[in-house]
């Protein structure tokens, strides 16, 4: 194999032959010479010739200047003399010569498509691109590429260096990469890549009613669907007339070219084998250590305009064109040709990113009727208007909410957050809890019926976990040096000793373990901020001093300023674990050293999520279900490290703590959706418009696809992990908490909607080509978001029940309502204790100063949000049998609700298979036919082979008798 370079005058790099450099008809170039072309011509003498004559004019310098260097004339000081003018004048023309083709191919790079994607040949297609910098002092590093460059060639593959005179930055190196027919053919068979064999003969009968309906939301089908739908089986090379083959260089797809390049080039070592080292081998090494600085497939078009190359698909144009942009928003995805361009595994995302927005729709929907109802019975809110009233909750004092700092308040000075608590804690909440926890099961089986239709459609059917046994991680291979016989395939596989595989299982558990407890640990910093910040702005607020701000003045209050800065805290103490904890998996994740690509992710998925969910949802928790649980009472409080730590615990606002789970909620999830937003679009964009600012100033002509490329962002190891942590977090927020704020599908549906779009656009405009992959499903995920679903009945049930004042309202108008009325007149005085302030501890009591103006020495009673006995009773201060009977109806409300939507969950499962009968009916039909067509197939082989060896032989025995079979179009086509 010639490696080819497009480096001129190089010791090192074979130079192109005349043919090749001055071509521009062969080469695929543009015809036209640039304006720079034009001046530089301009600039020679009259007697400039023509490129072919100079070339072999200096070529033929370059012979005589060898032929008088070596000969020797010391007996003939004249003639040596002579010779030695000639040698300093071809000396010269040499320099001429090397001038002469720099600027030459400045010229042909000119006249060179900036969309590119073949060799300089013009034939063969750059499937990848490796990019380096030629450092003087990394002698190594030169002699890992040698090695490296020399092995990929052995395997087959041919390479083209793109010289960093030809680079904008003029340090730049670029290798390009071709894979042949027999690489591709090659490791196709290894890799079991599916390919079509027939044209799909089973009739598409899926017409809706009423599809007119669906018109405007519709692509043009040459983008929904970019190529015919076939039958197909796993690539076979000793069968390669089998299959439909009609151009060898366009059978394989540009996503399956790439992904066996990359599948060779992180197998290929990079040490000349009798050093005997096999752990040094891989691209992600040299990577890694600053041998080559990139390697990527090419785009294959700039993403605002298609290619003047006929040849090339521009499937990034129309990807940008009909996906990427936020007018698209309503139209629906072109999953087969993001699946065609970059691979199933990233279609597979985007598939269920746009199922499961679809389905955010009804949730929606549902959510808003009930915020309606909310705001509708708003007046109809009887216990807010006893808050409110200066008869009633003017008229009740309450005990100070924290030690010293705290005077005694009037219970309507918490009249609007009473207010605002009704929008969301009513009857309506209790419905959507239930509505949602059926929703989360229909999201997900109809998600598997949705799935099923991909796998058969995208050719996944076959590819199960066990397939990619056969796909070891490089990394594993190389670290485990010891060798076992697989009982399977009979063969010596590398393998890792349980005893290190325990040690580094501890070392891993207990290493997430300590990050865990870490973030426990600032959940309870900021809880402790909440203790003793309150008391500060009850005591700066205790003259009303927000009163003078018009709009928001009255809606301040000190549990809303703790509640809202508390909240801020804890998202940027969220932020920055993230950022920390993010390298942190993928360390221990290295560590553990996982057998296959799908271990290593299932293991990263379980560590990442398990701290997020720590990291997001420990906030929401603690608000949910301890705040105001465990307080006491006057005289009696629990402080959260004891009594000398004067941190006593929060106490919930008489509505209770559901508003106050809404404003958590809301700064937590909307925050992060806002700032991931901006970060995944604003920060890639930046980087590249950095990165690039100097390409720009020169000519489109002068900027190749590869160098356009190289300046992007790489799409990491994390890009498309990350996508879907993202949204598994927000699925989390709107199922384990929705029944204190139904707005929050409404929020998620509007926050996906942009998801996709910038996505699109963010992996279009912004990024490298990622490396094509397979998967049939969404992996580890979709476990993880059935255990979310699962709990969310049980968390949302117990924010009904233990955190919304819902059971207890019910409680006392159905059991405790003196005139034996329906209704809630008279809830709140029943809801509030009593407490004789002369008992209250010196401890606890207000200091002088803090006690508002209208408090005197009259008021011998407080209040307090509890269900006890008063002082003076035989039972003082304990819990009254109100207490219990609400408790009790608290249970059986959490038990009923948890096993009717249980029932109603395991119902719909059943009722909803997980395959399609049609695409059951369809994967049968293949399987079908690929034995049918195989065997015909074979047998037709054999008779010709035998007719061959009959009439080669002159053999005079009668003709055997073969059995009918039937004939078939594909046979025809392929023998």
């Amino acid at each position: 194999m010639n490696r080819i370079t497009g480096r001129a005058g190089g010791d090192n790099l074979i130079e192109m032959s005349p043919t090749e450099s001055f071509n521009d008809d062969i080469n695929g170039y543009s015809q036209h010479a640039s304006s720079s072309t034009g001046s530089f011509q301009q600039g020679q003498s009259a007697s400039f010739i023509t490129p072919d004559v100079c070339v072999e004019t200096c070529e033929s310098l370059s012979t005589s200047l060898a032929s008088l260097a070596s000969s020797d004339h010391s007996d003939n000081p004249q003639l040596e003399a002579q010779t030695s003018e000639r040698i300093n004048a071809l000396t010269g023309l040499s320099r001429k010569r090397a001038l002469f083709l720099k600027f030459r191919s400045r010229i042909d790079k000119q006249q060179q498509s900036k969309d590119s994607v073949f060799f300089r040949d013009g034939l063969r297609r750059i499937d990848f691109v490796l990019s380096y910098v030629d450092d003087k002092a990394g002698e190594r590093k030169q002699e890992r590429r040698r090695v490296y460059e020399a092995n990929l060639t052995k395997v087959g593959l041919e390479l083209e260096t793109e010289d960093k005179s030809e680079s904008e930055d003029g340090k730049t190196y670029f290798v390009k990469i071709h894979a042949p027919w027999e690489v591709l053919a090659t490791y196709a068979d290894v890799l079991k890549i599916k390919v079509p064999f027939k044209v799909n003969d089973i009739p598409d009968n899926t017409e809706m009613p009423m599809n007119w309906l669906s018109t405007p939301f519709r692509l043009p089908e040459t983008i929904m669907h970019p190529e015919p739908d076939f039958f197909t089986a796993p690539f076979d090379k000793s069968k390669s007339d089998f299959f439909l083959i009609d151009d060898k260089e366009t059978f394989f797809p540009p996503s399956n070219r790439n992904r066996i390049v990359y599948y060779i080039l992180s197998r290929c070592s990079y040490l000349r084998e009798e050093c005997g080292d096999k752990d040094k081998k891989g691209i992600k090494r040299l990577l890694n250590n600053g041998t080559y600085t990139a390697a990527f497939p090419l785009h294959d078009c700039r993403y605002w305009k298609k290619s003047r190359d006929l040849h090339c698909e521009s499937e990034r144009y129309s990807l940008y064109k009909h996906w990427a942009r936020f007018l698209f928003f309503f139209k629906e995805q072109p999953l087969n040709l993001v699946r065609k361009y970059y691979g199933e595994k990233i279609g597979i995302y985007y598939a269920w990113l746009g199922f499961y927005t679809e389905m955010l729709l009804f949730a929606a929907i549902v959510g808003t009727i009930c915020f309606v109802y909310g705001v509708l019975t708003y007046d109809d809110n009887e216990w807010s208007k006893e808050i409110c009233s200066a008869e009633i909750g003017g008229k009740i004092v309450m005990c100070p909410l924290c030690d010293k700092k705290c005077g005694f308040w009037k219970l309507n000075s918490t009249c609007n957050s009473s207010w605002q608590s009704h929008l969301f804690d009513n009857v309506g909440t209790v419905f959507f809890a239930i509505f949602m926890g059926i929703w989360v099961t229909l999201f997900l089986e109809l998600w598997k019926r949705r799935q099923a239709r991909l796998e058969y459609e995208w050719d996944l059917v076959d590819f199960e976990e066990e397939q990619q046994q056969l796909q070891l991680r490089p990394e594993y291979e190389t670290k485990c040096s010891k060798r076992k016989l697989n009982r399977i395939t009979q063969e010596m596989e590398p393998y890792l000793p349980i005893t290190s595989k325990c040690a580094r299982l501890c070392l891993s558990g207990a290493t997430v373990i300590f990050w865990i407890s870490l973030i426990i640990a600032c959940i309870i910093g900021v809880i402790a901020y909440r203790l003793a910040v309150y008391a500060a702005f009850a005591s700066i607020m205790k003259d009303n001093p927000t009163t003078q701000l018009h709009v928001v003045g009255p809606y301040i209050t000190p549990q809303l300023a703790t509640s809202v800065t508390a909240s801020c805290i804890n998202f940027v103490i969220i932020m920055i674990l993230n950022l920390m904890y993010e390298k942190v998996a993928i360390w221990i994740t290295d560590m553990e050293i996982p057998k296959t690509h799908l271990e290593y992710e299932n293991k990263l998925t379980v560590k990442m999520f398990l701290f997020q969910f720590v990291n997001y949802y420990s906030s929401c928790f603690y608000v949910a279900f301890f705040k105001g649980k465990f307080v006491g009472y006057p005289g009696n409080y629990i402080y959260m490290f004891g009594e000398w730590s004067k941190l006593r615990n929060e106490e919930c606002d008489p509505g209770g703590c559901l508003i106050e789970l809404t404003t958590q909620l809301v700064i937590v999830m909307t925050g992060k959706q806002v700032w991931g937003n901006i970060q995944e679009a604003l920060v890639p964009w930046l980087m590249n418009w950095w990165g690039s600012r100097k390409a720009r100033k020169h000519p489109e002509s002068l900027y190749s696809r590869w160098e356009q490329d190289n300046d992007l962002q790489c799409f990491g190891q994390l890009g498309l992990f990350d996508e879907y942590l993202e949204m598994v977090i927000q699925f989390g927020f709107i199922t384990l908490f929705v029944a204190s704020f139904p707005l929050a599908p409404l929020l998620a549906l509007i926050n996906n909607i942009i998801e996709v779009r910038v996505d699109a656009w963010k992996l279009t405009t912004q990024y490298r080509r990622p490396v094509a992959s397979k998967a049939h499903s969404i992996g580890a995920w979709e476990e993880i978001l059935s255990g979310i679903a699962v709990l969310s009945v049980v968390t949302n049930a117990f924010i009904v029940a233990f955190t919304s004042d819902m059971i207890p309202r019910l409680v006392y108008m159905y059991a405790y309502h003196p005139d034996g009325e329906m209704n809630m007149k008279g809830y709140i005085n029943n809801s509030l204790s009593y407490f004789n302030i002369s008992a209250i501890p010196l401890a606890n009591s207000p200091e002088e100063g803090e006690n508002p103006a209208w408090f005197n020495s009259s008021i011998t009673f407080c209040r307090y949000r509890d269900f006890r006995y008063p002082s003076g009773h035989e039972k003082q201060y304990s819990h009254t049998m109100q207490f219990w009977h609400i408790l009790a109806a608290k249970l059986a409300f959490i038990i009923i609700m948890e096993h009717v939507v249980f029932m109603v969950k395991f119902f719909v499962a059943w009722m909803i298979p997980d395959v399609p009968s049609d695409v059951r009916a369809r994967v049968k039909r293949e399987r079908y036919l690929v034995q049918e067509y195989l065997h015909n197939y074979e047998v037709e082989k054999l008779k010709k082979q035998l007719s061959h060896n009959n009439c080669s032989n002159d053999c005079s025995c009668e003709p055997m008798i073969y059995p009918s079979l039937s004939k078939h179009e594909v046979l025809s086509e392929c023998l």
